[in-house]
């Protein structure tokens, strides 16, 4: 599952962790992606990817491109005609577990994939 902003959901540790029921995996993600402005708890970390929309981490809650493809109905940030926009290059550079360079390989993939079948 590639979420709107080009991560793979199955590889993140939160997704990994909620669909494992794991708080050993939870209190990793709690100590690795905590800051002073935004602390975290155990719940925050619930996460079934930003498309399912049950349950969300904390961050994805907010996120202005995630909020900016519901908007547009699109499944993800490659389906749009503005790709890549200053606000995906922005979140990719706030990345601090994976590589924004990462989720923008994957979304250049999907796009290519996706004009591969027009």
């Amino acid at each position: 599952m590639i979420a709107v902003c080009g991560l793979v959901c199955n590889d993140c540790i939160a997704f990994i962790a909620t669909q494992k029921n794991d708080d050993k995996l939870r209190k990793k993600v709690v100590e690795a992606w905590s800051t002073e402005k935004e602390p975290l708890r155990l719940e925050d970390v619930d996460c079934d990817g930003c498309k399912a929309g049950k349950r969300l981490h904390t961050f994805c809650q907010v996120c202005d491109v995630r909020k900016c493809g519901l908007q547009r109905d699109i499944e993800n940030c490659a389906h749009c005609n503005e790709f890549p926009c200053g606000k995906l290059e922005k979140l990719w550079r706030s990345f601090q577990t994976v590589s924004g360079e990462e989720a923008k390989a994957n979304l250049v993939e999907v796009r290519r994939q996706i004009s591969m079948t027009r």
